[in-house]
Formats: C-alpha cells, structure tokens, sequence
C-alpha cells in the first residue's frame, strides 16, 4: 500500500512540474482578438504552433496557445498579464499588438512571478525601458519616423507636412521622430492635430488645413480605423495631397479606392524574400481563406518560433527562458525569421531591424519598387 501512494505521488509531483509527455507546454497569445488588426496576429501564431506540434511538440510534449482578449486597451492588458503570470503552466508570452497595452502590462510580467514577453508589433520607444523580460521582434517609432520623413522629402518632395496622430503611446512616438526628422531636414510641419477613433469627424482638421494653404504630405500616426475615416474625409473635401502612415494603419488597403496610393511603412510585407517567407506565405493563406498575412501576423509567428527554439535549448523554466531570449544575436544565435534577422540588444530591441515602404495598390499592400 505504502508503494502505490509512493507512486501516485511521484506521478502527482511529475503533472504539476509539467513533465509528463502528454502536459501542453503553454505559450501566452495576447491582443485585441476582436478587432480585425489582431486577426493576422491570431491566424499566424497558431499556425506556428501547428508546424510545431506536426514536427513533434517541443522535448516531446505538444504545444498549447492560451489566448486572452486585451481589447487593445491598458486595462484590458494587465488583467490579462495578471492570468497569464499566475498560470506557472505558461513559460512565456506573445503580445501585445499595442504599444500601449505592451507598456501597460510590463510591470506585471516583470513582477514576483515575471515571464518572458515577446511583442510583434509594439513600437514605442518608451518600450525600450520596460525592463528584462520584454522583447519585441519589430522596429522601434524612431526607424519608421525616419524612414518616413525621409521618403516624404526625397521621394514626394514634400516641403510643408500635416500630422494627425493618436494620442497614445504609439502615435506620439511615431509622431515626434517624424517632426524631429522632416523639420531637421528643412521641412515644415504646418498642422499638429491629435485625435482618438472615435473623434465624431476629421473635418474640421482638414478644412483648417485647407485653410493654412494645405500640405504637399500628410501623416496619419494611428490605426487603420482613424486612417480610413481620415481617408474618406480628404475624398469629401476634394483635397488631394498624399498621405504617408506607420505599421498602425496597416489594413487600411481593404477600404476600397480612397486608400489607394496611400505609403505605409512597415517592418513586413508578404511579397519579402526567401523560400521561409514564401513557404509561410503559402501557408498563411490556407489556413485564412486566401488572405495576405500583415507584419503582426509574421511577427507573431516569428516570435512564437523564437520562444519554440528557447525551450528546445534551455527547457521549459521561464528565467531560463528568458536569458536565452536575451542572449540571442551575441552569445546564442540570432534568430532568422519571416521578419528578417532578430537580434536582440540589451533594451531587447532589435536595432538592426529595418522598414520597408509599401503602397496600396487595388486593395493591396505592395511593395514599393527601389525602397
């Protein structure tokens, strides 16, 4: 009798220390579900743990994604960091798709029961001090608000400029980096105007513009839902000066013919190079009924595999984990994604990431020839 409690102990200890073959090693999935930015995110995060698990599961056991709705707000974000932490089954975590909800929940997952994030599309700047455990496989505000500074002097030959930008974390930082960028190079910003979605209607902004003699550039710092409603205001008015955006308004190309010769800068687009990418691409589209996948889709399953290779080497222990993570691009080796190369520095950014600028073209984002 003493033996069989002797074993059902030993089998009880080996569950709840998650070693048994059958125990899903879990991986946090953490965005703003319902909204149609976060679906690529979704879609390409569990094909890479399909691709995973069809290889063999990681150390023999399955991977298993929990999948929290933040609803891409701060609350939202830490209740669901909050779950995530407390769950000692979950050895890292993807997300969030925000800045604001990155930055909102990184105290909680640096807490007393701290994991390893990953982010595939946070960019704010203020993301490179948020401490040890956060890493983001995308580009910081500061290279698309150089990038697209630089291509509204060089390319469009802009000399007066107009900013809208949300007023959050996000598009203040792309914000600042593009006005400190455009003027540094001679340029004027002729109107700063901050909004959120639901602002009941642009047009008063762009009738002002109008009014100040206009702009040969106008940015849209914000997420594809202010940018299409900016969009359709602009028709309206019949103004017809270009618009430039940053990865928030990615999407925006499904509205129909007033997105069209919109440039958006980006850390992803689907038309990238290399057989990976393409085999990803091939795949992405099975599983989506023929969709195209974003550059949070492919750097979520960019992100899902980086934390896949972590446990492969180190096991399933979160501070194991996340010194792997941070070693990746020095003493381990850099990570060669759909994305491009991570990298990771000290900050966890990948400063060696750069952009490329795309332009809607019949509903599509497409990449723009020479950038």
């Amino acid at each position: 009798m003493s033996s069989f409690r002797t074993l059902r102990a030993l089998c009880l200890s080996l569950l709840l220390a998650g070693c048994g073959d059958d125990v899903p090693i879990k991986i946090g999935l953490v965005g703003p579900f319902a909204e149609p930015r976060a679906t690529s995110m979704r879609i390409a995060a569990e094909l890479a743990v399909e691709e995973i698990n069809a290889a063999g599961g990681l150390r023999g056991r399955p991977v298993e994604l929990v999948v929290l709705d933040d609803s891409g707000q701060a609350a939202g974000a830490v209740a669901a960091a909050q779950q995530l932490v407390a769950d000692p089954s979950v050895v890292a975590v993807v997300g969030h798709l925000t800045s604001g909800a990155t930055l909102a929940a990184a105290p909680t997952y640096r807490g007393t029961r701290p994991v390893a994030v990953v982010s595939p599309s946070a960019s704010s700047p203020l993301l490179t001090d948020a401490g040890p455990w956060m890493f983001r496989v995308c580009p910081a505000d500061a290279v698309h608000g150089v990038r697209l500074a630089a291509w509204a002097k060089e390319r469009l030959g802009a000399r007066r400029a107009a900013v809208l930008y949300i007023n959050d974390d996000y598009g203040r930082g792309l914000r600042d980096v593009f006005v400190e960028a455009f003027t540094g190079a001679g340029g004027e910003v002729v109107t700063l105007d901050p909004y959120l979605d639901d602002l009941p209607s642009f047009r008063p902004y762009l009738e002002r513009l109008r009014r100040r003699g206009g702009a040969d550039v106008l940015l849209i710092a914000g997420t594809r839902t202010g940018a299409a409603r900016i969009l359709a205001t602009r028709d309206s008015l019949g103004l017809d000066f270009p618009v430039i955006g940053g990865d928030g308004i990615v999407g925006v190309e499904q509205i129909g013919a007033a997105a069209e010769g919109v440039f958006i800068s980006t850390a992803y687009l689907s038309e990238a190079p290399g057989a990976a990418n393409a085999a990803f691409v091939r795949a992405y589209r099975t599983a989506s009924g023929n969709r195209l996948p974003d550059h949070r889709g492919a750097g979520a399953y960019d992100a899902v595999h980086l934390i896949a290779r972590a446990v492969e080497a180190v096991g399933t222990g979160r501070e194991d984990i996340r010194d792997y993570l941070a070693r990746v691009g020095t003493s381990k080796p850099a990570y060669d994604g759909v994305t491009g190369r991570v990298a990771f520095d000290e900050h966890g950014d990948v400063p060696e990431k750069s952009t490329v600028m795309g332009v809607v073209r019949n509903g599509a984002l497409r990449v723009v020839e020479g950038s």
